[in-house]
């Protein structure tokens, strides 16, 4: 068929689709163009593959839409189209930010230029894609989008820095002010899945951009785009305009990390695991510079793309079943604590050695408790108040930590840790940035000091093991410190859940879930009365669609009870991701030790079946009848794949009938496949539920 006919064919297998018109309309008109102009011609015959293939749902998701900025940049899977992410897409990003550079800071782009940094991704391909025929994203790596941004850079002539290998965002944030650039991009995806990968852009402070600058940027891209202009490296090396950097950056970068320390005491076994990201380049050197003995785990230490041993292969600190692999060295070495970070090295992760067992922190907990510890390390010696910065979604434990402590609470911030630095940016014009204490957000990122205007691991790091290290001498732990900050303030539990809804059916299931709480604003969820409701798109004025966006927030304040002090349930649309996230906050009056264990359990009782009631009511709104057990599914699956797990089971019951050991395991993973990596693990509980044992223990495999 020539192209033509395969526009056809996509435009009939569209039609089986239950998705809004506007989407399969703007999918064939992005796809007509990848199909038909020069540019794309590297990726039409993986583009024909999937029209020969009739995977019409993925078709449609990689062009119905230009992958849009969300509260971190712009990042999402690899592939063909318009709404992934590949080469085409991200020098188009390139160019776009070249024009809107030129426009504002016209030649001052050609000494000042912009700061380039990727880390450890690569592609290794999926089931949408031939490798067996040319494809240009197979082993597509951060570096080679990096360099493909870079050779339009400098045909735009504007100077352009990257790094010799692999960094950490935050060293990138700093390299931007400490080489005076005008901006920086970051090649990675984060704590995302290993398919995926992506781009932030960061502004001359070393902030990811606010809006409306962030809309600025996203209309330059997508509207004012006309021509790609790229010249090779080699011309860029002889011109002086393409330049590596390396250790003189580190070095700089290291030391701004340890002089923020805060103790000098070092007696503590530390285990460490980067995830297989670039971590022991930032968190690792920052923590032995500052005098601590590092142990990395062996068996995750090393940078890889795959991330192959993480469990569901998810490199994220707030997934619990990040720390299982390296919980098997720090047991084997008697550590008293293990720290991780994501791929990108933003983000910490900890696990704590309390009476012979281990415990997981999340990161409210951590938050609160890095809270409390600058607080009482630095409000003496502070010459007027102390500022501490966190955004709406953030425990309010750390609010009543500064309240007690007379410490400037600035907390009701949009989600992002953009709005932080922003915050930072004011503080430091105002000559107030000395008392800047620290900034944080409940998804385990951190910041302090003035070095950077992101989160930073490394910082978080050391001032956890320095506080660990105190506490060791009085024999306890980051626990008892934790239990005495909830005696001190009040004990307040934080819980996030989500409905992954991938695709254009997902977007707009999740654009009706908004739009009902909005528009209907329940008054009641079974037991709990909403005593009051917030909408942040009443915060004005709101200065551009990305703001808006941003600003989709819903907020529902029930009414507590009991020893209860507070109860609110907050909504929004995840800005890189498809998927509609709930955070939950139970907040108490401080109390006594004895009383703890009480309010904990009486908490965690209205957490679960306000978490049932809540959800419930989203989930009839797109008309699915979730069952109780769904609770019991991994968190993160897409909903489609939990409730495709209830219609196997009766299947994977039945398989005590198949006699062969190996073909009745054989079996159970087929039927499992479709879940990834540690398929069991993700639905063994919900499984459990109803059957009183494990799957591999009912069906008798080891």
């Amino acid at each position: 068929m020539n192209s033509k006919e395969y526009l056809e064919k996509a435009e009939s297998g569209f039609q089986k689709l239950s998705v809004d018109n506007k989407y399969k309309t703007e999918a064939l008109k992005n796809l007509k163009v990848w199909l038909s102009e020069k540019q794309y011609a590297d990726y039409s015959l993986q583009i024909k593959y999937i029209i020969d293939q009739e995977d019409w749902d993925y078709l449609l998701d990689c062009f119905y839409q230009v992958i849009p900025f969300g509260t971190g940049g712009r990042r999402g899977e690899v592939g063909v189209g318009p709404n992934r992410i590949n080469k085409w897409a991200i020098q188009a990003s390139a160019q776009g930010h070249s024009q809107y550079l030129l426009k504002i800071y016209n030649d001052e782009v050609k000494t000042r230029g912009v700061v380039l940094a990727y880390g450890v991704r690569e592609f290794f391909g999926n089931k949408h894609y031939d490798n067996s025929i040319p494809n240009p994203l197979k082993n597509l790596k951060g570096k080679d989008l990096a360099l493909a941004a870079a050779e339009v850079y400098l045909a735009n002539n504007i100077k352009t820095y990257i790094f010799d290998a692999p960094r950490t965002t935050p060293e990138l944030s700093f390299s931007i002010r400490h080489l005076n650039a005008l901006a920086g991009d970051m090649f990675d995806a984060s704590h995302n899945p290993p398919e995926h990968n992506g781009k932030k852009v960061y502004d001359e402070f070393g902030g990811q951009l606010v809006p409306p600058y962030d809309e600025l940027l996203v209309k330059e891209v997508t509207e004012n785009v006309k021509e790609i202009k790229t010249t090779d490296i080699d011309t860029g090396i002889k011109n002086g305009f393409y330049i590596e950097i390396g250790k003189e950056v580190d070095d700089a970068f290291i030391k701004n990390i340890v002089e923020l320390s805060l103790s000098d005491k070092r007696d503590i076994k530390i285990v460490f695991t980067p995830l297989h990201g670039v971590g022991m380049t930032s968190v690792k050197t920052a923590m032995e510079l500052a005098g601590f003995k590092v142990l990395p785990d062996p068996s995750t230490n090393n940078q890889s793309g795959k991330f192959e041993n993480i469990t569901f292969n998810i490199p994220n600190p707030e997934v619990r079943e990040s720390f299982d692999t390296t919980l098997i060295y720090a047991k084997k070495v008697d550590a008293d604590l293990i720290l991780n970070s994501d791929p990108d090295a933003d983000r910490i992760g900890l696990m704590v050695k309390h009476k012979e067992s281990w415990e997981y922190l999340n990161g409210n907990e951590i938050g609160s408790i890095l809270t409390r510890f600058v607080i009482e390390k630095k409000k003496s010696s502070l010459i007027g108040k102390g500022v501490v910065v966190k955004t709406s979604v953030t425990t309010n434990l750390a609010s009543q930590i500064c309240k007690a402590n007379d410490v400037e609470m600035i907390g009701e911030l949009l989600v992002g840790f953009k709005y932080i630095g922003e915050v930072m940016n004011t503080l430091e014009k105002e000559g107030r940035i000395d008392n800047f204490l620290l900034g944080l957000e409940e998804s385990h990122g951190y910041i302090a000091g003035n070095y950077i205007r992101d989160k930073d691991a490394a910082i978080a790091a050391v001032w956890i093991s320095e506080l660990a290290a105190e506490l060791k001498i009085e024999n306890k732990t980051l626990i008892d410190y934790m239990n005495e900050t909830y005696f001190l303030y009040g004990y307040f539990r934080n819980y996030l859940t989500e409905i992954r809804l991938p695709g254009a059916e997902g977007m707009t299931k999740i654009r009706k879930i908004q739009d009902n709480l909005r528009e209907m604003k329940p008054d009641i969820f079974e037991d709990y009365k909403v005593e009051r409701f917030e909408d942040f798109l009443d915060r004005k004025p709101i200065v551009s669609e990305t703001d808006k966006q941003s600003k989709d927030v819903l907020v529902f304040h029930l009414k507590p009870s009991g020893n209860l002090t507070s109860i609110k349930i907050t909504v929004r649309g995840s800005g890189t991701e498809p998927k509609i996230k709930m955070y939950y906050e139970i907040g108490s009056n401080p109390t006594n030790i004895e009383n703890l264990s009480n309010i904990k359990n009486e908490v965690e009782t209205h957490l679960s079946k306000l978490e049932k009631a809540f959800m419930k009511y989203c989930y009839k709104v797109i008309d699915v009848d979730f069952p109780d057990r769904g609770f019991l599914l991994f968190w993160q699956l897409p909903l489609k794949d939990k409730l495709r797990y209830f219609e196997i089971e009766p299947e994977i019951e039945r398989l005590t009938g198949v006699n062969n050991l190996i073909e009745r395991k054989e079996k159970l993973f087929s039927l499992l496949d479709y879940l990834g990596s540690n398929p069991v693990e993700k639905v063994d509980k919900a499984f459990k539920e109803k059957n009183s044992k494990g799957i591999l223990n009912y069906l008798s495999i080891k």
